[in-house]
């Protein structure tokens, strides 16, 4: 796998930790409701999933590259 790859899904992985941590509340909330179907959930996933494809390659590897050391994708 090239390494551009390797950086794209690792921050994928990444953003998508920061981003349920950041809307922890809220994601209780939505999973909360009454209308919430299991099905929403890849739903919600695809949503946040495509937040990834703002930020160039560049900028995912500058992000990766200053993670907090507790921060570093479990291998």
């Amino acid at each position: 796998m090239s390494n551009k790859n390797t950086t794209s899904e690792e921050f994928t992985s990444y953003y998508l930790q920061q981003s349920t941590k950041e809307f922890a509340e809220d994601l209780d909330k939505i999973r909360g409701a009454d209308d919430f179907k299991g099905d929403a959930v890849a739903m919600l996933v695809k949503s946040l999933r495509q937040g990834t494809s703002l930020f160039s390659a560049a900028d995912q590897k500058r992000v990766l590259d200053t993670r907090r050391p507790g921060e570093s994708e479990k291998k």
